[in-house]
């Protein structure tokens, strides 16, 4: 977890005061599902919750302890005992560290989804907001980063808010899939524990019992998840470079906010540098790299090893507090993006008409002429203007074989821009509704 690129209220989840929180309460409510089922006295419960229910768990304390122990839960056990008292030889009765720890940890990924997918609420309603904006701001559309056609700023929204609508279901079906709990004991065979212990430990921590634990939760339903927050990040990236692209000093149909008092560059005072959407393009990559440990901690031996243990405790909080820092930064770009309407308009002007080669070329074949002669009279009129900067339309105008077979009046009409807008609105209603 680097500071730089973390927000309280995710860190948090991943604190080891927060850690060992969520592991006293699975042991409590175990406790308690014992004491239904008469495995341990009612009494002994109560007392658990009573004297360590609002506890200050000690961290320094139990890491003290775990030097000793080299054994982390038993550490906490150890600490917790001295908190409770006698009756804490009631607690962890038949079950193993994998109980507490895996138990633990998809409610600290379920709490991490939660505010992952309420900041990309907020990224939906800011593209929302900015793409019915410029739902009509004609830009010009790129392929190979070449002029294409004509299209709008709002569209290039709408797209990224489609895409991450997907992500937030996406996210919402990895969530449910994390969402499991397992106490059954060592190799998952609820040989010293009873299966209603974990139905109960289950409901309370808000999650669902793990069909077949082999003493782990089944590693394929992480693998799912980090690559889930893989994807996220790679559409927080497609953005991010759509954006840097139309920053481009030669483009500049897009910006940044440059705020007052924020310096370009130590060496040039001239300089806005698209810096916050290179800062995500970079986190995304770090949240894509996470995807791939969590896919090779899926081959565990037999009913369980720990390879995995060392990967999740790094994965766990670096992959959810980076994709959070990610979304609310790209959340603050989207609502603050500066727009040039007029750059746009005229970058896609640059080059005199060409962006309307493809309604010559098929007025031409409507009028009778091969597909391939007719790319043949387009093509030629278009290296024009490439290559001696002449003007589209009037070199059509004057092409004898173009307007043997087009008048003036229907070349003219080629060049409407309304004509490549007209479905936006239908578009948007896909989108939006």
């Amino acid at each position: 977890m680097v500071p730089r690129y973390s927000r309280p209220e995710m860190t948090a989840i991943w604190s080891p005061k927060s850690k060992f929180r969520i592991w006293f309460e699975i042991e409590a409510h175990a406790a308690d599902a014992m004491a239904d089922l008469g495995v341990i006295p009612q009494e002994a419960a109560k007392t658990i919750w009573e004297k360590a229910g609002n506890a200050e768990f000690d961290v320094a304390r139990i890491d003290e302890i775990e030097a000793v122990t080299k054994h982390d839960v038993i550490a906490f056990l150890t600490h917790l005992a001295e908190i409770v008292g006698p009756e804490a030889r009631f607690v962890h009765q038949g079950m193993t560290s994998s109980d507490v720890l895996d138990t633990c940890f998809n409610v600290q990924l379920v709490k991490a989804s939660d505010l992952l997918l309420a900041q990309m609420d907020k990224l939906l309603d800011a593209l929302k907001k900015r793409a019915l904006e410029h739902k009509d701001t004609i830009t010009i559309g790129r392929s190979h980063g070449i002029h294409a056609e004509p299209t709008t700023f709002g569209l290039k929204l709408a797209q990224a808010h489609a895409e991450f609508s997907r992500c937030r279901k996406r996210l919402e079906n990895a969530r449910e899939e994390v969402a499991s709990c397992a106490i059954s004991g060592a190799v998952g065979t609820f040989a010293n524990i009873d299966p209603a212990v974990e139905a109960h430990v289950a409901e309370k921590m808000g999650l669902a019992a793990e069909p077949v634990s082999t003493q782990v939760i089944p590693r394929d339903r992480h693998a799912m998840f980090f690559a889930t927050l893989g994807v996220v990040a790679s559409c927080v990236e497609r953005l991010s470079v759509e954006i840097r692209h139309l920053q481009r000093t030669e483009v500049l149909e897009a910006e940044e906010y440059f705020s007052p008092g924020q310096k370009g560059s130590s060496a040039m005072p001239h300089k806005r540098n698209p810096v916050l959407t290179e800062n995500l393009t970079g986190l995304a990559r770090m949240v894509r790299a996470y995807a791939l440990p969590a896919m090779e901690n899926v081959a565990l031996w037999h009913e369980r090893d720990i390879s995995h243990s060392s990967v999740e405790r790094m994965i766990g909080p670096d992959a959810t507090i980076t994709l959070d820092f990610a979304l609310a930064r790209l959340t603050g770009v989207i609502e603050k993006l500066v727009v040039y309407p007029d750059n746009m308009m005229a970058n896609l002007n640059r080059f005199r008409g060409l962006v309307h080669s493809q309604r010559v070329l098929l007025a031409l074949t409507q009028a009778g002429i091969s597909r391939e002669d007719a790319y043949r009279l387009v093509q030629r009129n278009a290296m024009k203007v490439w290559q001696e900067g002449k003007d589209f339309l009037e070199e059509l105008l004057g092409d004898k074989e173009v307007r043997n077979a087009l008048s003036e009046a229907e070349i003219r009409e080629k060049f409407d821009l309304d004509y490549h807008t007209r479905h936006v609105d239908t578009i948007f209603k896909r989108v939006f509704g």
